[in-house]
């Protein structure tokens, strides 16, 4: 049996403290500093005293302790997994692989995206599930994190201490009778990334993506935005000292989308132009600039995102979906989500795939028009429209990965109307849970699936809801009050509509009112 902490001699005590920094030198207090900045932990005459006065990691043995991070912080027996992670071209007929250091978007040999990739042959994976739920108890940051809790899914940091966490994920599953019933279910359930720090799904990719850029060296990062992502990598680049630079299409955000970019003091550049035209242009800047790129073409985005795979089948008790339906805008989403499902799948920690359906908005649909004939290849929709800014998008970059998921799942794809979306969306609201309006797309999507016979009525159906209600407040205003148009300036009348009423200062009246509700 291992000794206790407290009964350590002092040379086992020194074996402790590295595995110690790895996991608190990145949060360390301040009253552990000298005067000229440095780690007070360097100076061997104080490390017997801190080790003796500091609390050590929540286990009182020293096997659990080295167990915890041994070399690195992963689970022991990861470090050969984590050595043969590469980036690697997902062409078919290309593989090329590169180092994860190299600072790569796309194939220089065949242009073809880029994906993390792994050696899963080497993982040891018979103790992850009981690791990962004995994290939730665990108060230390990595721990507390959607994303970092399942750190043996995405092992492609060499130290902890580039890691930045808002404690992203633990997004809940949250079920809706009211919703089952709209959509012609029995039973359905949302996970709801809106409860991320920053709003939205693109916290548990940003996470991984700002780590990655510490990890380079790199001091700015940048992406092109309708709103989500702006505000998530302002907030995490901030938080890890880094400038970020957000470029967004003049005039097509929400400001509770801008507002949050400026609050989070990114420097904030407005571009006359679409999504589309501006990622190009803010390639050229990246490159000119040495500026760290943080859009979903980014491969370490999508690893940190693929995490909300195995988040929700945690909490599913590893009970696997018939359907994962979610909206689709650059599909850097259902790329993520995909590529969780698959590799815990090829890991045996599920018996099999859910099915992977995309909802797309009617005038930013090039996805779901590029699968009614996939022969002409994927037309790019010049000037997009939807209401759905966060899924306003013409020419998504991750369609190549997403295609793969639709196929490898037996997935399909569908487009919803404005008015569809609105509709779902108040019906989201109704049911007490509420989201901004490229989630409703989802609903909207299941429902007409379900009319044709593609889900049925007893599946068991998960939507992802993208991001929280408060992205957007004037669409629901405008909803509500009769107000909203769509994109060719056509009345949104809302079969949900719940306008308010101006009544006198009389309670006669007001109650009145009441008894008609």
């Amino acid at each position: 049996m291992c000794k206790r902490l407290e009964n350590l001699g002092r040379r086992d005590r020194f074996k402790l403290i590295g595995i110690w920094e790895d996991r608190h030198t990145p949060l360390c207090d301040e009253s552990f500093r000298n005067q000229d900045g440095r780690n007070r932990l360097s100076d061997s005459n104080l490390r017997t005293d801190f080790i003796m006065r500091v609390p050590m990691p929540t286990s009182s043995t020293l096997e659990a302790a080295a167990g915890y991070v041994s070399a690195s912080f992963y689970a022991e027996g990861c470090q050969p997994l984590a050595a043969s992670a590469s980036l690697m071209c997902i062409e078919q007929n290309c593989r090329a692989r590169y180092a994860l250091t190299d600072v790569l978007y796309q194939c220089p040999r065949c242009g073809g995206l880029l994906e993390v990739d792994y050696d899963w042959s080497l993982a040891k994976t018979d103790t992850w599930k009981q690791l990962w739920r004995a994290r939730r108890m665990d108060n230390h940051p990595l721990s507390q994190s959607g994303v970092w809790r399942y750190r043996e899914m995405l092992p492609f940091l060499d130290r902890p201490q580039h890691v930045v966490t808002l404690r992203e994920g633990n997004t809940p599953i949250l079920s809706s009778a009211f919703a089952a019933e709209y959509a012609g279910l029995e039973n359905i359930s949302f996970k709801h990334q809106g409860f991320n720090p920053t709003g939205s799904f693109k916290d548990n990719g940003m996470t991984a993506g700002v780590a990655q850029a510490r990890r380079l060296g790199k001091t700015r990062v940048a992406c092109v935005s309708t709103g989500n992502t702006s505000a998530s990598m302002a907030a995490y680049a901030s938080a890890a000292g880094l400038t970020p630079v957000v470029f967004l299409p003049h005039g097509n955000i929400s400001f509770g989308k801008l507002a949050q970019a400026l609050e989070y003091g990114a420097v904030t550049l407005e571009v006359e132009a679409n999504f589309d035209q501006i990622l190009a242009l803010v390639r050229e800047v990246c490159e000119r600039a040495d500026v760290y790129l943080l859009n979903s073409i980014n491969p370490f985005r999508i690893e940190g995102q693929k995490s909300m795979a195995i988040e929700l089948l945690d909490q599913l008790d590893w009970s696997v979906p018939d359907w994962v339906v979610m909206p689709g805008g650059n599909l850097g989403n259902a790329s993520a989500f995909g590529k969780g499902f698959i590799e815990a799948h090829n890991l045996g920690l599920i018996p099999r795939l859910p099915r992977v359906a995309v909802v797309q908005a009617s005038g930013s649909a090039p996805f779901y028009e590029f699968l009614k004939d996939t022969q002409k290849g994927l037309q790019a929709v010049t000037h997009p429209e939807t209401l759905a800014t966060a899924i306003r998008i013409g020419d998504p970059v991750s369609w190549p990965k997403a295609l793969r998921v639709i196929q490898e799942t037996g997935g399909v794809v569908e487009v919803a109307t404005e008015e569809e979306i609105a509709d779902a969306k108040a019906v989201i609201g109704k049911s007490g849970i509420g989201c901004e309006p490229a989630s409703a797309a989802t609903l909207a999507g299941i429902r007409k699936l379900v009319e044709r016979g593609v889900i049925g009525r007893g599946e068991n159906v998960l939507a992802v809801l993208t991001g929280n209600l408060l992205k957007d407040p004037d669409y629901i205003y405008r909803y509500h009050t009769g107000a909203l148009k769509t994109p060719q300036d056509a009345p949104i009348v809302g079969k949900f509509a719940n306008c308010p009423r101006v009544v006198a200062n009389d309670a006669t009246a007001i109650l009145k009112i009441l008894e008609c509700e």
